[in-house]
């Protein structure tokens, strides 16, 4: 009988000898998938080193066919993700921060310096539209912008000291999502990935619903430097309707699932050989854990996309039923599904190309058609994860890339915002019903408890059990992480 190495060199006798030969074949995806189960019965485990000192638990664990689950660095508040992102830039003077002064000096000059760069031209103060009412045991303010939404008010932590650096939105969406304005960097999203792994094999670890194409596009959810893996699957894209978002390429027409599955073991073989002379070469086996995650979602992706099982009630909760809500509300619904199979980060975004949030002119018709597309679906799906017990480990993140000026452009819009603006989060371990900071008397500079986004990345790490200085990947000579050599934790959010 020929050796393993003539097999090799020569042609392979029988499948069952290639997987044999490979050292991936279906029996270490088998003891992986073992092994990702144990780990996932044993959530959030945490180690010692004798003195009390907490370790992180599996950090530098091997991948083999799926993202490991990872120890986190200290007990986590939250278990996953939602970012529900408003691309353009929503008015928090006009939605989570009121200022009485507005309305009061409203047509004035505004009272101090504008910043050195402004985006555009700017005018006098312009009060807002909309009214604000007190709402739940908490009594915080939501504009009329958001009835709805105000319904959750108490479980909403809301930010109102959140700063930034760019006034464009292509820096800004970059700042957000990677922490870097100027440099290709790992997303978010990534970083959790790459942090925490997988709790489900079938499904990626981070996804994006219908994310924008524009002002950074797949960089803004892209893994850059960080293993092929950690990267985002996008579902979709901002220019088309999220009745139509599908992962592309999620059935094969061409390749039966037997065959498909002998082309895979057939490359790792071949790969794995190559891995045992080039061991370093990290990005190859990401790669290939990628191929194999793509072979393993053609069965779990299609029925998740499918709202079909989904009652009547939950499709109304949502806004299914509504033309004006059916597509934000489509996309909720779907990151629920995501989130309650093991997804860890999940994106949603709204966004067209007509008018986004991004309201230079025509503030009233442009925000009210925002909201109205948006309220009752995010409404919905924070009393579905309550319903359900998922909110209280879900941190569930809104905003967009900035806010907008309390001073006009033109007669009736506001121009861009970075110095400060609103966010707010909800479940995952942080405060419902409270304020956190806030903005000057008109809303224009985030004032006190000041929030930078490496802030916001180190607070949102923190709740998901990482240290954000430890959080770090080297590459090219130095140490990377998500917040640089920034970044604080506002633990005064934390429940």
């Amino acid at each position: 009988m020929k050796d393993v190495k003539e097999r090799e060199l020569g042609t392979i006798g029988t499948r069952r000898e290639l997987l044999r030969a490979s050292a991936v074949g279906f029996g270490q995806l088998a003891f992986a998938s073992m092994l990702h189960q144990v780990a996932a019965g044993d959530d959030a485990k945490i180690l010692t080193d004798g003195s009390g000192e907490k370790l992180s638990a599996g950090r530098d664990s091997k991948r083999s066919g799926v993202l490991p689950v990872k120890g986190p660095h200290h007990v986590p508040r939250a278990k996953r993700v939602v970012f529900l992102f408003m691309k353009g830039g929503p008015s928090h003077v006009d939605t989570f921060d009121p200022k009485p002064l507005l309305d009061r000096d409203h047509g004035k000059p505004l009272p101090f310096p504008l910043p050195r760069v402004t985006f555009a031209k700017q005018g006098n103060l312009l009060r807002s539209p909309w009214k604000f009412k007190q709402y739940g045991e908490s009594g915080l303010p939501v504009s009329s912008l958001f009835p709805h939404v105000a319904k959750h008010v108490d479980e909403l932590c809301v930010l109102r000291s959140v700063h930034g650096t760019n006034p464009a939105h292509g820096g800004a969406l970059l700042k957000l999502h990677t922490g870097s304005d100027q440099f290709v960097r790992p997303s978010m999203g990534s970083w959790v990935t790459y942090g925490l792994g997988t709790e489900n094999e079938n499904l990626p670890t981070f996804v994006t619903i219908c994310p924008t194409l524009a002002h950074g596009g797949v960089n803004n959810w892209g893994a850059a430097f960080l293993p092929a893996d950690c990267q985002g699957t996008p579902i979709g894209n901002a220019s088309i309707s999220s009745t139509k978002a599908t992962v592309k390429h999620i059935s094969n027409l061409q390749l039966s699932n037997d065959d498909q599955r002998n082309q895979l073991d057939f490359i790792a073989m071949l790969n794995a050989k190559h891995l045992e002379r080039y061991p370093d070469e990290s990005m190859l086996e990401s790669r290939l854990n990628s191929f194999e995650l793509a072979f393993r979602m053609q069965r779990s992706m299609p029925e998740i996309q499918s709202l079909n099982a989904e009652t009547q009630a939950t499709q109304h909760l949502y806004g299914i039923d509504d033309p004006v809500t059916e597509d934000f509300g489509r996309q909720c619904l779907m990151a629920r599904r995501l989130l309650e199979r093991g997804v860890r980060f999940v994106q949603v975004t709204h966004s067209d190309s007509e008018v986004q949030w991004d309201q230079h002119s025509d503030l009233y018709h442009g925000h009210t058609k925002n909201s109205a597309e948006v309220d009752k679906p995010i409404a919905g799906f924070l009393t579905d994860l309550k319903q359900r017990g998922l909110l209280e480990d879900t941190l569930v993140l809104w905003g967009g890339e900035f806010g907008r000026t309390p001073t006009a452009q033109g007669t009736n819009g506001r121009d861009h915002n970075p110095h400060g603006f609103t966010m707010w989060m909800a479940g995952g371990g942080v405060k419902g019903g409270y304020a956190y900071g806030a903005t000057d008397e008109y809303g224009y500079y985030a004032a006190e408890n000041k929030m930078h986004v490496h802030d916001l990345h180190a607070t949102l790490l923190h709740l998901m059990g990482l240290d954000h200085e430890r959080l770090t990947y080297r590459h090219a000579g130095r140490d990377f992480r998500l917040t640089d050599v920034a970044g604080r934790v506002a633990t005064d959010i934390l429940a």
